[in-house]
């Protein structure tokens, strides 16, 4: 861990404050950081940009909220580079560490006792006619939805090549365990372990009462066809959007690669659950 990437939610004096504790921390070790350009210039260092730091670094050390981490997750992709979240305010669901407790656990990075999670990425190619004209991962979900006029749109399904039914619906999200307890958790899905090897198909208010969300092994292989409807849109983690036309194919599939978070070892999940929910005691 001697290459130390650094990714930030924005360039605010918090965040640059919690860096610059953080690099007086690893004084006297051989360690070298890629730190994003807006933090890194505010910390008169050199920058990096975020696509390029995760092919720099050993480690990725995120400071924000989950949106910086499911942004980092995608640039890293298939590298294996394990990634340590700083929750600089907000939900944090997959954020490690608060900001108060960087300066207590941050040398578990240079521990025998550390350790990570993996968790599945999920992969989404659009099909125009025979040819592939995008591919994106995501980390938390896969959603078509209508970009603006709240209309119902249709929407035939095949799981494994299955025929499975045709959804009239004002959206459809593909959710990995980990993204559960995000925008299908809102539309109302289940709640995964976050370390399942399944996903989540939800339907966004549909035409049919009967209509649930299914959770599939993540062996399985999803294909959407866009029957009707204008102005759909496909969006990855609610961050990269592409717009959609009538009898294009999107097929989603579990990424050949995961993503791994260091976590501290007496990490408590359901703990969590009950203070992000507030389930109560």
């Amino acid at each position: 861990m001697k290459r130390i990437g650094i990714i930030v939610k924005r360039e605010e004096p918090a965040t640059v404050r919690a860096i610059r504790e953080l690099i007086k921390l690893f004084q006297g070790k051989d360690v070298k950081f890629f730190i994003e350009s807006e933090a890194a210039a505010a910390l008169k260092m050199k920058g990096y940009s975020r696509k390029s730091i995760p092919s720099r670094s050993d480690i990725i050390i995120v400071f924000g909220g989950d949106g910086t981490v499911l942004s980092a997750a995608r640039h890293i992709g298939d590298r294996g580079i394990p990634v340590l979240g700083i929750n600089m305010g907000g939900l944090g669901f997959i954020t490690e560490l608060r900001k108060n407790e960087v300066r207590k656990n941050i040398n578990m990075i240079f521990s025998d006792d550390c350790c990570y999670e993996e968790r599945i990425m999920l992969l989404a190619d659009v099909y125009r006619g025979r040819k592939r004209i995008i591919q994106h991962n995501a980390l938390n979900d896969v959603v078509l939805n209508k970009s603006a006029l709240a209309r119902m749109f249709n929407l035939d399904i095949d799981i494994n090549k299955q025929h499975v039914t045709t959804f009239r619906l004002d959206g459809l999200i593909i959710s990995s365990p980990t993204g559960s307890t995000a925008h299908s958790l809102s539309a109302g899905g289940p709640i995964l372990y976050p370390t399942l090897e399944t996903f989540l198909m939800t339907p966004i208010c549909p035409h049919s009462l009967t209509s649930r969300p299914i959770v599939l092994p993540d062996t399985f292989t999803i294909d959407i066809h866009v029957r009707d409807g204008d102005d759909v849109y496909l969006t990855l983690d609610g961050q990269e959007g592409f717009p959609l036309k009538v009898k294009d194919r999107i097929r989603v599939r579990k990424a050949d690669y995961k993503i791994k978070f260091l976590v501290l070892r007496d990490r408590d999940y359901f703990k969590l659950l009950r203070t992000k929910l507030k389930w109560g005691e």
